[in-house]
């Protein structure tokens, strides 16, 4: 099957990788501790990827992962600690995608997510992978503020390029150069993450 002249890509069996192994450097504090509606935001973001239709979840921790750990309920999901994480967001997508590979052999899909965007819902990772099962496009990116960003779910295809990225490089770079093989869907106030402590006095306003 082809569309529009090129492959499609049917998925079976999505995951969830939760990036969060940073340093919070211009927060000043760990932003997966920050509290949001009576929960962390990391706790927030495992809960809602634990309620959607990926059949799995990893988070991957880095920094301060003892103190996270102690507060977090890591019930049913697997914990993939990066060693590199100071090397940037590369290290920490290739964490998740490897143990993705090792903990969960049969997804063929993941979708890419932060801890930091305290508006993503079940129902927004859902329509990604309701998305590429519409559409066949081996990515799917959320859409905000005239960009694409996370969420955002990848084939298996794209897995060894994930794994090959360098530095504090994200998974955007994929994305702008895999354009004619992507879908995208609307996000809501995905705009708004937290890097600053204005941003969090602004979200608890």
């Amino acid at each position: 099957m082809t569309i529009a002249g090129k492959k499609s890509y049917a998925i079976k069996n999505c995951s969830v990788i939760i990036l969060a192994a940073g340093q919070s450097s211009r927060l000043g504090k760990p932003k997966q501790l920050l509290r949001y509606q009576n929960k962390t935001l990391l706790q927030h973001v495992i809960d809602t990827a634990k309620r959607s239709l990926a059949q799995s979840v990893i988070v991957v921790l880095g920094c301060g992962i003892d103190a996270i750990l102690n507060v977090t309920d890591t019930t049913g999901l697997y914990v993939a600690k990066n060693e590199d994480w100071q090397s940037g967001m590369a290290s920490t997508i290739r964490c998740g995608i490897t143990a993705l590979q090792n903990e969960d052999p049969t997804a063929d899909a993941a979708i890419l997510m932060v801890c930091d965007q305290p508006f993503v819902t079940a129902g927004l990772l859902n329509s990604l992978i309701e998305k590429q099962n519409e559409t066949s496009r081996p990515i799917v990116a959320s859409k905000y503020n005239d960009t694409l960003g996370t969420p955002a779910l990848f084939h298996e295809r794209f897995f060894p390029q994930l794994t090959d990225l360098k530095g504090d490089t994200g998974a955007k770079k994929i994305m702008m150069q895999n354009a004619d093989l992507l879908a995208s869907v609307p996000f809501l106030n995905g705009g708004i993450d937290i890097d600053t402590l204005d941003d969090y006095e602004a979200l608890k306003k």
